[in-house]
């Protein structure tokens, strides 16, 4: 099939590389335009472009795919499909309507839910068991098209955004050939997506989501630590520093102290009351130093019993 690619991040570059290994023409490659990085200002390219240049594709960096001059270069390919993965720009009814299979998006939960931007992060934040992959026909909204195909995959006790991550990202390489194999032979049957739904908007994730709130349950906390790790990182408060908790789990037992307050300082955990139950912090790092333990982190900053976080 002739196939315009359309990606930017880390997490579109496995469908880029399986596709062209097996066999599609990729007649042209779309991604975010290049941003400066570091003190020194230089121009990254992004990890899709940097893929696509070393196979030799045609690549092109519109700031808008709306504009009337990219979309007639589209129109003079003529693809038979266009396939988006975490693009980041809204794609117009122009270029949806263009190709002969439409366009298809691979996305990184099991539709209708968690549509939006961070599927991967709230799916671990609100503890579901499961979560997976949908290839679907993009319409006009926001994740709504036609279902193509989806796959399933058990959440691990300490599945992290992380690793969840690399999972759906190679999960969506391999289910995206094999649905494209199916929408060319004919067999695929495509399933629409119900009008009103119980879908958790997946919104974009903002640094300010990442401040632990101890009134609320250990459970709720330890989620968001796995959600939020890599990134922005779940964190408290220190002595004014910020302090960031990279890994914990939950201690079914409670103390008299108020939320926030520092139950048990040790190498097997730093214990911290929440609303219901305790965190044992196993792993942080606070403002200026590298991540550690809990035992180095100790011996380097003794955090008494009773101290306060938040």
């Amino acid at each position: 099939m002739k196939i315009v690619f359309m990606g930017t991040p880390d997490f579109s570059v496995n469908t880029l590389e399986a596709i062209l290994e097996a066999g599609h023409q990729v007649a042209a490659v779309v991604t975010q335009p290049d941003k400066t990085k570091g003190r020194g200002k230089i121009l990254q390219a992004t990890p899709v472009k940097e893929v696509a240049m070393a196979h030799g594709l045609t690549v092109y960096q519109p700031k808008k795919v709306r504009e009337d001059g990219f979309l007639e270069k589209l129109k003079k390919i003529h693809p038979d499909v266009i396939v988006v993965v975490a693009f980041g720009q809204i794609i117009p009814g122009t270029i949806l309507k263009l190709p002969k299979f439409g366009c298809i998006n691979v996305h990184a939960s099991l539709l209708p839910k968690y549509r939006g931007a961070a599927p991967i992060q709230w799916a671990l934040i609100n503890g579901e068991e499961v979560s997976g992959v949908t290839i679907m026909r993009m319409d006009a909204g926001v994740d709504t098209g036609d279902i193509l195909s989806k796959e399933e995959i058990l959440l691990e006790k300490d599945e992290t955004s992380s690793s969840l991550f690399g999972k759906l990202r190679e999960m969506g390489a391999r289910q995206l050939v094999q649905t494209l194999e199916r929408l060319e032979d004919g067999t695929v049957q495509p399933q629409k997506q119900p009008a009103e739904s119980s879908t958790d908007y997946a919104r974009m994730i903002n640094k300010a989501d990442g401040l632990i709130n101890w009134r609320k349950d250990a459970k709720s906390i330890e989620r968001l630590i796995r959600g939020m790790n890599p990134w922005p990182s779940a964190f408290t408060r220190m002595k004014g520093k910020n302090l960031k908790i990279w890994k914990a789990d939950v201690l079914q037992q409670d103390s008299k102290l108020a939320p926030g307050t520092v139950v048990s300082a040790g190498k097997e955990g730093l214990s911290v009351q929440t609303g219901k139950g305790q965190l044992n912090i196993l792993e942080l790092q606070l403002e200026g130093k590298n991540r550690m333990d809990v035992d180095a982190f100790l011996r380097g900053c003794f955090q008494k019993t009773g101290a306060i976080f938040g």
